[in-house]
This record gives structure tokens, C-alpha cells and sequence, in this order.
């Protein structure tokens, strides 16, 4: 039987639509992967749970073939359907995505890398209630930015990029509170440098973060806020309403 044109149109683009839809489910995958990661490797330390700190670890070797295989398909879409407009924007957004939910499947382990060594020490040294204040923080901001994904919610995204400036001022006085506690007792030195480092590595976590809800807001409304101030980033989000950011 002959294909007509418009069949075979048809069928092309349905095709198409499957491969964009499979792209967006493996990156949210991916997220659900290092979400658990994430609040795994925070639970590790607090607890001074090195087995679970090993087990978070051993994940980042997943998150690296995920991320892999998820941009050659997007390579693979771009390469065949030459994809415009919404479609391209899908596109570029997962695969950047994806590189920052990597990004953060690193920091995960590294922070697990610093929970070994101080359940090692055997010792609890100052910044752990900044760590569990902090960390809830990234955690809230990793689940958000997944379900603005998962939603197509630009003002969600918006409301990520926003807690990554309470998460910068929370990092700021730990350091502060930690640096002098430090000179107080050079003593723990060693063990409150671990507690440093784990902080760092949430801070970076909220960088990816919020470089995601940056992608999101990105594919739905086409404007680049990557390096934007808040206020920009919600007149993208809302280009009609009074912003005071």
C-alpha cells in the first residue's frame, strides 16, 4: 500500500515526539537518581553513616553513564531532525540539565568522601547544625527544580533561582562562624576543614540548582537568564507584572 505524504508526515512526527518526550523522562530519571544522592550523602554525614556514605558514592558512576547517554541522544535528535523553536529549546535544555545534575552527583560524592573521614576521626565537630540547615535547603531546591521540570512550571524554576540567594548568605556566616571557631581551637582544625568542604559542596549543589530552573524558564519562554539578577530572571518569568526583586 502506498504511504501518502501526509501519513508518512504524520508518522515522522510522532516519531519525533516520542524521542523528545523519552529525553525529558530519562533527565527526570536522572534527577529522581541524584535527588536520593543528594539527600543520601547529607543523612551519611549527619548520621555518621559511613555505609550509607559508601553506597551514596558508588551512585556517581550511574549519574556518569546517564548523563552520557543522554546527551548522545540529544546529539542524535539534533544530528537527524534538525530540530526549531520549542523543539531545539527542549533539546538544549536537557542537555545542559543533565550536565548539572552530574555536576551535583560529583559534589554528592565528595561530600561522602568527607563523611568517611570524619566518621573515621570519631569525632562531631562544630558546623553540623549549619550543615543540616543548609543542606535542607539544597534538597528543598533540588526536589523543586525537578517538579518544574517534570511541570513545565517557570514560576517554580523562578522560585529555585531565589533560595540560591538565601542558600550564598546562609554559606557566607558559616564560614564566618567556622573560620573563627577555628582560631579559637586550632585543635579542630582538621575536622571543621571537612565540615568546610561539605558546605562548599551544598553551596555548589545550589549553583546547579539554580543554573537548572535557569534551562527550564529558558525552554518556556526563550529568553537566555543564565547570568541574569533575579529581577530579570522574573520579568522573563512574568514579563507583564511589577518586579522588585
Amino acid at each position: 500500500m502506498e504511504l501518502k505524504t501526509e501519513d508518512y508526515s504524520t508518522h515522522i512526527s510522532q516519531q519525533f515526539n516520542e524521542e523528545l518526550e523519552q529525553i525529558r523522562t530519562q533527565l527526570l530519571t536522572m534527577g529522581g537518581v541524584v535527588e536520593r544522592q543528594v539527600h543520601d550523602c547529607i543523612d551519611a554525614l549527619l548520621n555518621g553513616d559511613a555505609e550509607l556514605a559508601e553506597q551514596s558514592r558508588r551512585v556517581d558512576k550511574q549519574t556518569n553513564e546517564m548523563e552520557v547517554l543522554i546527551d548522545e541522544q540529544c546529539t542524535t535528535i539534533i544530528a537527524r531532525r534538525q530540530p526549531a523553536a520549542s523543539d531545539l529549546r527542549l533539546i538544549i535544555a536537557v542537555s545542559k540539565a543533565v550536565s548539572d545534575l552530574e555536576g551535583m552527583g560529583d559534589e554528592a560524592s565528595r561530600i561522602c568522601r568527607h563523611a568517611i573521614e570524619l566518621v573515621e576521626e570519631g569525632s562531631s565537630p562544630r558546623g553540623y547544625q549549619e550543615v543540616r540547615h543548609i543542606g535542607n535547603l539544597v534538597r528543598e531546591m533540588v526536589k523543586d527544580v525537578l517538579t518544574a521540570f517534570a511541570r513545565n512550571d517557570a514560576e517554580l524554576a523562578y522560585r529555585v533561582a531565589k533560595m540560591d540567594k538565601s542558600v550564598d548568605q546562609e554559606y557566607r556566616s558559616a564560614m564566618r562562624s567556622l573560620a573563627t571557631f577555628m582560631m579559637e581551637d586550632p585543635r579542630s582544625i582538621s575536622s571543621v576543614m571537612n565540615v568546610i568542604w561539605v558546605l562548599r559542596s551544598l553551596e555548589r549543589i545550589s549553583e546547579h540548582a539554580r543554573a537548572m530552573a535557569t534551562h527550564l524558564i529558558y525552554l518556556v519562554s526563550g529568553t537566555d537568564v543564565r547570568h541574569g539578577s533575579l529581577k530579570q530572571i522574573k520579568r522573563a518569568v512574568t514579563p507583564d507584572a511589577d518586579n522588585n526583586e
